[in-house]
């Protein structure tokens, strides 16, 4: 589920001043191994239980931001109308999945939404925003609205540009207005992810909690959610809950960076572990992960992303189940399509990873009643 944009290594240690995102995290690499000699060596992880928890949502997008990544659906979402927008929202609602994130709310200086802050997105469908929600009413998916991005999404500093900080809470006010009444508007997502470089910046901190403010007072039964990247270098110690406590925020989604080739399902449980206990002492956000099922075609960010192969993703599920309380993944659009879905957007191969899932979940279902 990702903002990702290309930073050269002159640029790294702004890194620990900026939100950036899952790309900047290549580039932040040799930073972050270091880090990896202070991370917390607890004994062996406890050890993981039969139970795999299941998918429980997934990121969602109009259009994906970064084109050669999103090359196999976005043409197809362009051309989506009203009723292709309500059967893809129906399609994640009967595998299971209850949450959808949407990443953006506009994109590329242009808005998903009627609004005067930028000129709309030339869409088939004339408001994407209204559609999905109106279809998650319908069928019982709670979706978060992202909260982005309104300046240049591939720069750093965009969390601190007082020309898109006021268009950011402008979309706030006018998304509350439009769209809150339904039931399946249920918390805000503010995309401009942070590099968790050992510890979260102080610009990415008063960014949420200047936007996570507004909704406060605008939506006050709204949940809020963000997923910061850097998971295998954050260090879960007494500043660290410092940080949770002082992010108003009530979920954390921490992306495993196993599509992105940083981490591996066998590292991920002693990430989680510590982050777990983390959360459990500051008391304040709940824990949950975002699962990234894709893999890249080539080279990492420079290539389409492909699903990835359900062997892996079933052991990325197995990994974080014991720490989380909720596994989202990134994402479910473009990487899975049930089959002969009228709204389908992806490769032929989406297809075979959707089957995969649900036969599996099926098997699950009956282990778990038995």
């Amino acid at each position: 589920m990702s903002q990702k944009e290309s930073v050269s290594d002159k640029n790294t240690e702004a890194l620990t001043l900026t939100s950036l995102n899952r790309r900047d995290f290549l580039h932040a690499l040799g930073a972050g191994v270091a880090a990896l000699g202070t991370f917390p060596q607890s004994a062996e992880p406890a050890p993981i239980p039969a139970a795999i928890k299941p998918i429980s949502g997934s990121w969602f997008e109009f259009q994906h931001h970064a084109t050669v990544e999103g090359v196999d659906w976005n043409p197809e979402c362009v051309c989506f109308s009203s009723r292709q927008w309500e059967e893809k929202v129906k399609e994640i609602a009967d595998v299971g999945m209850k949450y959808l994130v949407l990443m953006e709310t506009a994109l590329y200086y242009r808005a998903f939404f009627p609004t005067k802050i930028f000129a709309p997105w030339r869409l088939a469908c004339a408001d994407p925003m209204e559609a999905v929600l109106s279809a998650a009413d319908k069928h019982g998916v709670r979706f978060f609205i992202g909260g982005g991005f309104y300046g240049d999404w591939e720069s750093p500093h965009i969390i601190t540009d007082p020309v898109a900080a006021r268009k950011r809470l402008q979309a706030i006010e006018e998304l509350t207005r439009l769209y809150s009444h339904h039931s399946s508007f249920y918390g805000w997502y503010w995309p401009n992810e942070a590099f968790i470089n050992r510890y979260y910046s102080k610009e990415f901190i008063h960014y949420v909690n200047t936007c996570s403010r507004l909704a406060r007072r605008l939506t006050p039964k709204a949940k809020i959610l963000i997923a910061p990247y850097g998971t295998r270098v954050a260090v879960p110690d007494d500043k660290y809950v410092r940080q949770l406590e002082s992010l108003d925020v009530d979920i954390v989604a921490y992306q495993d960076e196993v599509g992105v080739r940083k981490s591996t399902p066998q590292e991920t449980p002693r990430f989680y572990e510590g982050l777990r206990k983390a959360h459990d002492r500051a008391q304040r956000s709940a824990i949950w992960a975002d699962v990234e099922i894709f893999e890249f075609q080539g080279a990492v960010y420079k290539s389409a992303l492909l699903p990835g192969p359900f062997p892996r993703i079933l052991q990325q599920l197995e990994a974080v189940s014991p720490w989380v309380e909720k596994i989202l993944v990134y994402q479910y659009q473009g990487m899975m399509n049930k089959p002969g879905s009228p709204a389908f957007c992806g490769t032929p191969a989406s297809t075979r990873l959707y089957t995969d899932y649900v036969d599996w979940l099926k098997t699950h279902r009956q282990e778990m009643s038995s």
